[in-house]
């Protein structure tokens, strides 16, 4: 038959196949489903290891042609060649970079959201979701001190969140300039610490403005004080000032209180890069050190990290909803159905358009377990970070570098170079005793256990110790 006439394919052959229901798709759920139900449960997933790209040619071979080899063997390909080429980031002893360790509840759900075919762009096309998402949110932004009307969007990640907020920022600028009548000016400014996140100098480059980076204290906070300086040397060339709510590094949050207490002299858009540490805001031994996030007018936290939702998102929240979507609603004949209303559409409120649901795995494990789970969860993290931190201190040749905060514990061992530490690291990954990637600070290299996973021990982190 000829699809192209008119006429309707007959089931069972090419064309349909891949979309209709039959034994084969049958089968494929089976397998997939069987095989995540294994991976979700599992209790001893190795941490696995990269390897070449000619020794993963070697190993999985040509998988596409035109006949395809089926879903069997590609699903064992993937199990048994190109899984254990990936390193695990949800084990517990996975303590590089920020790890991921999503609740079980979420990585069910995220099955659910791909089954469910959500559109998560507009309102129109996904009002049951988005409503669950901004219900979320919601219940962040009251955890952040953010009034009822805030709101926001999940997006992909932090360097999206940072960069869709920054162009929020530069909107509300350019629009006071303009109501004022005065000049714009001829480069936009961000002030941010030296210690800030790379995607604010990314997110800088994208929209072609400048950063300022101002020295933190020697603790690695920026404070008030030093920001001072630049909104005075800039004044109204600064359209935003970023205050880091847990660096990546280290886990500081700088001194956001005195930094928001600026906006009571001068006029700036406060942007809080939490996207690794306002989830320490759950816990009472760390909320103390986010004072001034309340006034704050937009905030990025992403719940792939230390909410314990799965890859990727970023949740990203503005004091006044409006300044994002006046900033990122695409107009286009064929949207005029969407932005012609009142709807809450989250592709209006971020550097994006088509959009999965992707705060849907959130909503649901919150819903599960309750925020309690949470708290509990994050302050076991920080409780474990001065605990081997105090161990670190004990140890003849180890030493921190700074007290922690958060959860981010980074020290040194006497006399090691950074050859020293990446063999270290490599013989620990080798082993499949742990993942530590050393790290460096002022030119020294260093040793840093980032702790998120609930099911880290501090046994675990003393037996990575003795390795050294």
């Amino acid at each position: 038959m000829n699809a192209a006439r008119g006429t309707t394919p007959a089931a069972g052959t090419q064309t349909t196949r891949m979309h209709e229901v039959s034994k084969e798709t049958s089968d494929i759920v089976d397998v997939v489903l069987e095989y995540s139900r294994r991976r979700i449960l599992s209790s001893d997933t190795p941490l696995d290891k990269p390897l070449s790209a000619a020794e993963l040619e070697r190993l999985a071979g040509r998988s596409i042609d035109e006949k395809g080899i089926g879903a069997t063997r590609a699903l064992a390909l993937f199990e048994h060649v190109l899984a254990p080429a990936c390193i695990t980031t949800d084990h517990p002893q996975y303590l590089s970079f920020i790890p991921s360790a999503p609740t079980k509840a979420a990585i069910s759900f995220d099955l659910v959201v791909s089954a469910s075919a959500l559109y998560g762009g507009s309102w129109l096309e996904g009002a049951g979701a988005v409503f669950a998402e901004n219900e979320a949110l919601g219940w962040l932004a009251r955890e952040f001190g953010l009034p009822p009307t805030s709101g926001g969007v999940f997006v992909q990640g932090g360097t999206l969140g940072n960069l869709s907020a920054l162009v929020a920022a530069r909107e509300r600028a350019r629009l006071r300039v303009t109501e004022r009548r005065e000049e714009q000016p001829r480069r936009w400014v961000i002030v941010c610490s030296a210690e800030a996140h790379s995607s604010i100098a990314s997110a800088a480059r994208v929209m072609d403005v400048e950063v300022v980076p101002v020295a933190p204290r020697s603790d690695g906070m920026l404070t008030g004080e030093a920001v001072r300086g630049a909104l005075v040397e800039h004044g109204a060339s600064v359209l935003a000032v970023v205050a880091t709510g847990g660096s990546t590094n280290f886990g500081v949050v700088d001194d956001i209180a005195s930094i928001a207490a600026l906006k009571d002299e001068f006029e700036f858009w406060l942007h809080v890069d939490g996207a690794y540490g306002l989830a320490a805001m759950l816990s009472p031994l760390a909320r103390h050190r986010f004072a001034g996030v309340e006034r704050a007018d937009s905030v990025i936290v992403d719940p792939h990290k230390w909410l314990f939702a799965p890859f990727d998102a970023c949740a990203l929240i503005y004091r006044d909803p409006e300044s994002g979507r006046r900033a990122h609603t695409q107009h286009a004949e064929y949207l005029d159905t969407l932005t012609e209303t009142s709807d809450w559409s989250p592709s209006d409120y971020a550097a994006h358009l088509t959009r999965r649901a992707r705060g849907l795995p959130l909503w649901f494990s919150l819903a599960t377990y309750g925020g309690q789970a949470y708290r509990d969860a994050v302050t076991h993290s920080i409780q474990l970070a001065l605990d081997i931190a105090a161990e670190i201190e004990r140890r003849p040749g180890l030493s921190l570098v700074r007290d922690p905060q958060l959860s981010v514990v980074v020290f040194e061992r006497d006399g090691w170079a950074k050859a020293d530490y990446d063999a270290w690291s490599a013989r620990l990954l080798e082993s499949q005793h742990a993942f530590v990637t050393p790290s460096s600070h002022a030119g020294r290299p260093n040793a840093r256990f980032a702790i998120i996973n609930p099911l880290t021990t501090f046994e675990q982190l003393v037996g990575i110790l003795d390795t050294m």
